[in-house]
């Protein structure tokens, strides 16, 4: 299994989980065989600058996760990454360490709209 995860730097295990999945400036994605890690690795974030919805989940869809886990992702962003087949998982905090422990040990497994999606959406804005 593939587990993508919003980071704000390039510290590997250490890096710290981003809020917001597609305005982070890394992804980490993690290799998993039952609940060990065999291998970490930390790309750049293509769309940091600015993106349209749905260019995030297809660049993580083509990184062949399985999982996307993140502080936060708007509703949009959520109904992507199930098209593609890709759990996502919100409410990420800490470092990656820290959350794949969390996943792992099944401490997180539902991804909810974050308040700002919410209320972009009652606004008629858009939020991933």
């Amino acid at each position: 299994m593939r587990i993508a995860i919003s980071v704000e730097d390039n510290n590997g295990f250490d890096s710290v989980v981003s809020h917001h999945f597609g305005r982070c400036r890394y992804f980490v994605l993690a290799d998993v065989e039952g609940e060990e890690v065999q291998e970490i690795q930390v790309i750049e974030n293509p769309f940091f600058a600015g993106h349209e919805p749905g260019m995030v989940p297809e660049f993580i869809h083509n990184q062949g996760a399985d999982v996307m886990i993140s502080g936060g992702m708007g509703r949009r962003a959520i109904d992507f990454f199930q098209q593609y087949g890709i759990k996502p998982a919100t409410g990420g905090s800490g470092t990656v360490q820290v959350v794949l422990n969390k996943y792992l040990g099944g401490g997180m497994t539902l991804a909810e709209p974050c308040r700002e999606s919410i209320k972009h959406a009652h606004e008629g804005g858009h939020h991933d």
